[in-house]
């Protein structure tokens, strides 16, 4: 029969490196999770809802960049290489079913610092506002595709843009019924004052910007409607300049996690 003898010295060093490993691990989880501060963890509440439904009105010289319809493959990866060199940080209202199509894409913008936001997983109005169990689906399965992708789980934006926005006059009395259900979700809306119009039509960069400039006019603080597709103009062609005059009239530039410190 073996005999085995166990060194106080051996046991040390057991100890020692059990208690690495646990380390090395806590700190890799943590940064995984806690790239960006998420706010998952966060609570809407009624005065928090209306401020940011309200943002477009408010008086302070601040500008939000806000990107709807992405993420695509040809736009997105471009807009985030010109946010980066301006170090401007913008809030995307992702589409569920684009996320799952292209998680990399999502995942790269949350961790430069952009805020994530719900824009209804498939941007059909038969199907979001079909019926309320709908509506509710469209909300969950786009968040479920961000946590997915970002690696933060339970993860919930709590703004979400209506397509076509809340004001306009399609499928009003519904938008109505769902303000109830987004209040249930822990969600509130928001809209935008103003915008480049690449959604209406071609347009050349330098159109593009004009639009922007006549849109802004007169405005305290900006919520800028663009898009990170190029369904009908690219919006990237004149994003670089974009910022570059708003900046020249004084603004600054902000995105939605200020409101989830």
């Amino acid at each position: 029969m073996k005999v085995f003898f166990i060194t106080k010295r051996t046991i040390l060093f057991s100890v020692i490196m059990i208690l690495f490993f646990v380390c090395v691990f806590s700190v890799f989880h943590t940064s995984k999770l806690l790239t960006v501060n998420a706010p998952n963890s966060s609570i809407l509440s009624e005065e928090l809802a209306d401020k940011i439904t309200n943002l477009p009105k408010a008086k302070e010289k601040v500008a939000y960049l806000t990107f709807d319809d992405g993420p695509s493959p040809n736009v997105t990866p471009k807009i985030l290489d010109i946010l980066k060199e301006e170090n401007v940080k913008a809030s995307f209202f992702v589409i569920g079913k684009y996320v799952d199509s292209y998680p990399e894409i999502t995942k790269r913008a949350y961790e430069e610092g952009h805020f994530i936001a719900n824009h209804g997983y498939d941007h059909d109005s038969k199907v979001l506002y079909k019926n309320d169990d709908s509506f509710i689906d469209e909300i969950r399965k786009t968040d479920l595709a961000i946590s997915n992708a970002i690696e933060v789980e339970n993860y919930s934006s709590h703004i979400f843009r209506f397509p076509t926005g809340y004001m306009s006059s399609h499928h009003k009395a519904q938008k109505k019924n769902c303000l109830k259900l987004l209040s249930q979700m822990d969600y509130t809306y928001i809209d935008w004052n103003c915008l480049n119009n690449d959604s209406m039509k071609k347009y050349s960069k330098e159109q593009l910007l004009n639009n922007l400039k006549k849109t802004m006019k007169g405005k305290d603080t900006l919520v800028i409607l663009m898009h990170d597709t190029k369904f009908v103009s690219d919006s990237s062609t004149a994003l670089k300049d974009s910022i570059e005059y708003i900046k020249s009239q004084g603004y600054t530039f902000d995105n939605f996690y200020s409101f989830f410190p």
